[in-house]
């Protein structure tokens, strides 16, 4: 299996709200990322607005119809309210993930309990796959979870590889976490389901990941990526991410 790459703008827009400005272009960045290479597009609009906004969702979307990207893929993520639920009917991306974050949170930081949401859940998951979207549920690395999303409907789990990430200099917690993630993503494909995963992922540590759990359809990587591109531009960070996920 080939584990595709999906690139996370929200950091482009970022950057370009904290000068109101029209630039860095979320749309041409975009463009060069699914020329470079990359299978889709994520974004995370969230209700501030703070950096992917409704309209970049719209001009993104648009991008994403052109014939020439029809094999590319519009992922959009956000916790499942109506504002939220109502966009995605609109714009029908290819994929929707549902993500736990609440309006205040810099980034998102934990998967889902899906016991404690499991009416919020499939309500949201039966009301997007109605639009012909593929769903998929935002989770931390335990095994217990893949069964509970199957459960209530999703079609994929997204794993949250922060706790991974975020190991640089502890090599044995670092381990354990990669373990975690594997066995969790080892579950669910076990199972049927379809296996993402994200979050603080690099060039650096996406060959342990993908070799430990080859399962993974998709990798949507947003902060790593925009901080080489600032280094290596956008085509070629792509392609570097590209060649450590095996393609």
């Amino acid at each position: 299996m080939q584990t595709e790459l999906s690139v996370n703008v929200n950091a482009i827009a970022f950057l370009r709200n904290r000068r109101g400005l029209s630039w860095p272009s979320v749309v041409e960045l975009s463009r060069i990322a699914l020329e470079a290479g990359a299978k889709g597009i994520t974004v995370h609009p969230r209700p501030d607005a703070r950096h992917i906004t409704a309209q970049d969702v719209y001009d993104l979307s648009k991008l994403l119809s052109a014939d020439i990207f029809a094999d590319k893929e519009f992922n959009i993520e956000g916790y499942p309210d109506e504002r939220f639920l109502s966009l995605v009917e609109e714009v029908r991306p290819n994929q929707v993930t549902f993500v736990p974050d609440e309006p205040s949170q810099v980034t998102s930081d934990h998967g889902w309990a899906i016991d404690e949401n499991a009416d919020l859940l499939e309500s949201a998951i039966h009301r997007t796959k109605a639009q012909s979207a593929r769903v998929s549920l935002f989770i931390d690395a335990n095994s217990s979870l893949p069964e509970k999303a199957r459960a209530i409907g999703a079609d994929r789990v997204e794993l949250f590889t922060g706790p991974y990430g975020a190991e640089e200099a502890d090599e044995e917690a670092r381990h354990k976490a990669l373990a975690a993630l594997a066995e969790t993503a080892d579950v669910a494909y076990k199972i049927g389901l379809g296996v993402n995963a994200g979050h603080d992922l690099t060039v650096q540590n996406v060959p342990d990941l993908v070799k430990a759990a080859p399962m993974i359809a998709e990798l949507s990587i947003g902060h790593g990526l925009t901080a080489d591109a600032l280094k290596y531009g956008m085509e070629q960070t792509v392609k570097r991410f590209l060649k450590v996920c095996g393609q």
